[in-house]
């Protein structure tokens, strides 16, 4: 269900305010939601809300914007006196005081009653608070992320990406979205052969032949060994006897299958799960015409007037189209670039959205950045929308431990893996303190921090208010939590400043989850849910809950019953769980 929050509330009082107003200026022009300039003071002194659009009138109609500020905030007073007018006594005073300050800034206070009734609308729509908040221009969305080659382990960065396109897609979805989660398997090209390579290598050096020294390009990693060893037992010696083509062929084939599994097996034990996993191949198979995925998208770009022949390559001429030069698709040997099936790609993932409206958004690595520009102009050529597809880029991973780089693993003295530090630290943690930077901001993440049961361990800290209420709950009496869960009851007896507080900051949910959305950024909602998890934890440790005479005590369990679902939804967006005891 859609929740109106207050900021939403007091952006449809000033709009009807200036609607009214324009007449009394006579003035004509229309008004957008961020001219309204509502936000929220970083000091509460200022009010809940603040909004400067007198001084971004003043110009505009050439009166003095503390005067504009004026005029508006008495409107808005007069439009109150006839909401409660018209709604007798069902009508809740939203705000204590509209004030002026400074040179022309209004400032809103709710009421203890506004703040009250946030509980009530919590505990009503339960773990939809927040939600469908795209309901008005929902769109079908693709979000590609991870897509790890399939010739080793994930790494760190592989581990953001996981956590950080999962989170979004989990919120995008709780906003009212299709999401249709794609991991694209690079199990075509140069590398899958260097990979099939690598593991013929060790398989014939595992089974005592010459093999010389290593090629140049190899894959060195411990696992490269692990997997000839498991080839080697069950082909035996008849792969051995093979033909160097078919033996090549096999251990690629094989070690794809097994890397792919083992990756597609992790993430799922993670509740990270795609709905589409695409092989690269697929790319190339003809179709009943003969024609591939590849070779309709070359076919396109003739027809358009954007490939050129030079010097035996075939050259895409993007800067026609934004990019800073031209790009070459089909090398002069006939091999393809890898931009020529990515482009393929887009496209094909752009016609499975079945909407003309819909996105397309990748996460990529920070080394992508050159990459954007050239993936827009070729799919600008196709007609597709400006800004297509919509690019994160996900800085690396430092990892420490206590402090010290840490930069091999313990196990096969190459890098730490996405498994091995799940492992460590388990899933919870390691999700969790992926989400707390900017996707454009590199994360240290220490393991001895992320060890820690304690306030400086972010994921700790939030899951433990969890646990702390629902042994609060399993100490109630049964009456007084059946009671305080009743939707339609008064909580007029909450006026505590720590609960005032956290009521406070229950109502910016439906802020921070939609900003968390449209700026595809779930860091957002992992600083959200520290803040109300530190607020709880003062509400709990200063105010007597159980102890108190039973219609309060009843409230304040109410109180925190809305709190435990808005960790719950916060922790669940995020992809980590909520556990009740700890």
């Amino acid at each position: 269900m859609e929740t109106i929050g207050w900021k939403d509330f007091i952006e449809a009082i000033l709009g009807e305010v200036i609607d009214r107003l324009k007449f009394e200026w006579e003035v004509s022009y229309d008004f957008e939601v961020d001219d309204l300039a509502v936000e929220r003071p970083a000091d509460l002194a200022n009010g809940d809300f603040a909004s400067s659009l007198a001084l971004k009138l003043a110009g505009r109609l050439k009166r003095p914007p503390r005067q504009i500020a004026e005029q508006i905030a008495d409107h808005v007073r007069r439009l109150i006196v006839e909401q409660r007018g018209d709604e007798g006594d069902t009508f809740l005073d939203p705000f204590q005081r509209v004030e002026v300050a400074g040179p022309g800034f209004i400032n809103f206070y709710l009421s203890r009653a506004a703040l009250q009734s946030t509980v009530i609308d919590i505990l009503v729509a339960g773990e939809h608070y927040g939600s469908d908040f795209f309901a008005e221009d929902a769109e079908a969305v693709n979000l590609e992320y991870v897509s790890a080659n399939p010739t080793g382990p994930m790494h760190l960065g592989h581990a953001r990406w996981a956590a950080l396109g999962n989170a979004i897609a989990n919120i995008l979805e709780f906003g009212g979205l299709a999401v249709t989660r794609e991991f694209y398997i690079n199990d075509a090209g140069h590398q899958m052969e260097v990979f099939g390579k690598s593991i013929d290598y060790r398989l014939r050096e595992l089974s005592g032949a010459e093999v010389g020294p290593a090629p140049e390009e190899f894959y060195g990693g411990q696992y490269v060994v692990e997997i000839a060893e498991q080839l080697l037992d069950e082909d035996g010696s008849s792969l051995l006897d093979a033909d160097a083509a078919e033996r090549i062929l096999r251990c690629r084939e094989y070690g794809y299958q097994l890397m792919l599994g083992q990756t597609q097996r992790f993430l799922s034990g993670l509740g990270i799960d795609f709905d589409v996993w695409f092989s690269e191949r697929s790319l190339y198979q003809p179709d009943s015409k003969g024609d591939s995925a590849v070779s309709r998208m070359l076919n396109g770009l003739a027809e358009r007037g954007l490939l050129e022949r030079r010097d035996g390559a075939l050259w895409f001429k993007s800067s026609e189209l934004g990019d800073d030069k031209d790009r070459v698709l089909v090398k002069s040997d006939q091999s393809l670039t890898y931009f020529a099936p990515d482009i393929a790609y887009h496209l094909d993932k752009f016609e499975r959205l079945e909407d003309p409206e819909g996105i397309l958004i990748d996460i990529w690595g920070a080394d992508h950045h050159g990459y954007v520009a050239r993936m827009r102009a070729a799919l600008a050529a196709f007609g597709l929308p400006d800004g297509t597809p919509e690019v994160l880029l996900g800085q690396l991973v430092n990892l420490f431990r206590a402090g010290e780089p840490v930069r091999m693993s313990k196990r096969s003295g190459d890098m730490v893996t996405f498994a091995e530090l799940v492992d460590e630290v388990g899933p919870d943690a390691t999700i969790f303190l992926l989400l707390t930077k900017e996707p454009n901001q590199p994360i240290d993440f220490d393991i001895e921090q992320a060890k820690q049961q304690d306030a400086s361990n972010p994921v700790y800290y939030v899951q433990y208010a969890h646990a702390r209420i629902c042994s609060l709950f399993a100490k109630a009496d049964p009456a007084d939590l059946e009671i305080a869960l009743e939707t339609g009851r008064e909580l007029a007896g909450l006026d505590d400043p720590h609960e005032l507080a956290l009521m406070r900051k229950l109502g910016q949910f439906s802020e921070v989850v939609e900003e968390a959305a449209f700026d595809l950024a779930p860091h957002k909602l992992t600083h959200y849910a520290y803040e109300l998890a530190a607020d709880f934890h003062k509400f709990y440790t200063q105010v007597n809950i159980l102890g108190a005479e039973q219609d309060l005590r009843r409230q304040r369990l109410a109180l925190c019953a809305a709190c435990l679902q808005i960790i719950e939804t916060c922790l669940r967006l995020l992809g980590v769980s909520a556990p009740e005891q700890m």
